[in-house]
């Protein structure tokens, strides 16, 4: 049947259209008879109960469910018709100027905004680099060391990188407080575990000795009762223990998989390893950069029903992460617009990175994708079995897909933006957020 569209805002349009009386009582006796052969009612033999009674019973569940697919086969046909690109669900209304053989409807709805593409080449890029050196192999491998590190008990002073064993009890204003005693309680000084008051107060101390002092809790602490306030602690320190690091040799490479025990091959592969790292990290920033930099080259009205329906999956994704570590999350409000901005921002930018892709043919090849799967697999255990993995399911080859395209968005804008490019010391790469 013919159909109207009207155009009532930049993105909103409103179609009329309309289904057959006819075509929706055929439909809707068909079912009913076909629910009249297996149907099952008291006093009755399946498939012997009189229509007039299953009409009854069902006829207005069947007549809203047949009516709602032809609507939605209309709105579909009405859609194809004027080649349209629906944003968000459509909202269908009863029209009360039909003709008596037809059941007339409106539907509103958003289309997709038209994105024209500016000039990439106004756009200033930062393309960030790193090096791995042998200093930084050399702090990897001592940080394996001292991971696996033992114990010797010491009777000098205790000093940063130490194990202290302590007796302790905490006090305000003379009251013990819960979770403020402990016995035989172990810690490695230096590296943040304790507060920095508590910290402070058993630098120094040897193994037997008993000492005092304050501790200042910060505002945020966890425990209210304590936030903020300053509580008195008695430490009794029992042990005082430095770490063993173990000696670099084969003994010590057979721990990480290197079957000859060669010294050279363990570092080898721990190289390997941080410039896997680095490089995943520098292309992170380098995206990012170019993410920020596009939403320049293009201005357009973004639909209200993607930014709701983005704005609600933001929402849902932060409660999850809130119930995820033991919060209740039923009586925490959420105002409507509390994401609101971070939508609006990443729907734009999706829909102008589908332009961009569509525009310059950036589409992910296959052979892309078996490129980004083997990079995942090597730092497995068993490379082969983690690209069988990612090839025998359709949903994860869909977000290695994503993410190749991506890349060759930020390939193509670095080709064709101002680009500047800035080193970056291994210990600043891995210390930004």
């Amino acid at each position: 049947m013919a159909t109207q569209l009207e155009t009532i805002g930049t993105l909103e349009r409103r179609l009329s259209m309309a289904v057959a009386v006819a075509d929706v009582d055929k439909e809707v006796g068909e079912r009913l008879r076909k629910l009249s052969r297996t149907v099952k009612m008291a006093g009755f033999r399946p498939g012997k109960v009189p229509m007039k009674i299953i009409e009854q019973s069902y006829g207005p569940q069947v007549h809203a469910e047949v009516l709602g697919d032809a609507v939605s086969r209309a709105f579909s046909d009405a859609v194809a018709e004027h080649a349209l690109r629906v944003a968000g669900q459509p909202s269908i209304e009863r029209r009360e100027d039909a003709p008596e053989n037809e059941l007339g409807f409106w539907a509103s709805f958003e289309v997709y905004p038209e994105v024209s593409l500016g000039d990439v080449s106004t756009l200033a890029v930062e393309r960030v680099s790193c090096a791995v050196g042998e200093a930084e192999v050399d702090r990897t491998v001592d940080i394996l060391r001292k991971q696996r590190a033992t114990w010797a008990a010491v009777e000098r002073p205790a000093q940063d990188e130490d194990r202290l064993t302590i007796d302790f009890k905490g006090t305000l204003e003379g009251v013990a407080f819960e979770g403020g005693t402990a016995t035989d309680f172990q810690f490695a000084l230096g590296q943040g575990r304790m507060l920095p008051d508590f910290e402070t107060g058993v630098r120094g101390a040897k193994a037997g000795e008993t000492r005092s002092f304050d501790v200042r809790f910060p505002e945020e602490y966890g425990a209210a009762e304590l936030a903020g306030k300053t509580a008195q602690f008695e430490v009794t320190v029992r042990q005082v223990e430095e770490p063993v690091l173990p000696p670099l040799d084969e003994e010590f490479a057979r721990q990480f998989g290197v079957a000859d025990g060669s010294i050279e091959k363990m570092r080898a592969d721990v190289r390997a390893n941080l410039e896997r790292e680095v490089g995943q990290r520098v292309r992170a920033r380098t995206k990012n950069a170019v993410m920020d930099a596009l939403p320049a080259i293009a201005s357009f009205e973004l639909p209200r029903a993607l930014v709701e329906s983005e704005g609600q999956a933001l929402t849902e994704r932060a409660l999850a992460d809130l119930q995820s570590r033991g919060i209740d999350v039923k009586n925490i409000p959420v105002p409507p617009d509390a994401f609101k901005e971070q939508a609006e921002k990443r729907v734009r930018l999706g829909l102008l990175v589908a332009e961009i892709v569509k525009a310059n043919g950036l589409h992910a090849k296959p052979d892309q994708i078996r490129k980004q799967i083997e990079e995942f697999a090597q730092s497995y255990e068993n490379p082969a079995e983690v690209i069988r993995y990612y090839f025998s399911d359709r949903n994860r080859l869909a977000e290695v897909e994503a993410l190749v395209v991506e890349q060759n968005v930020v390939d193509w804008a670095l080709a064709n933006a101002q680009v500047s490019d800035k080193a970056l010391s291994f210990d600043d790469l891995m210390s930004a957020g």
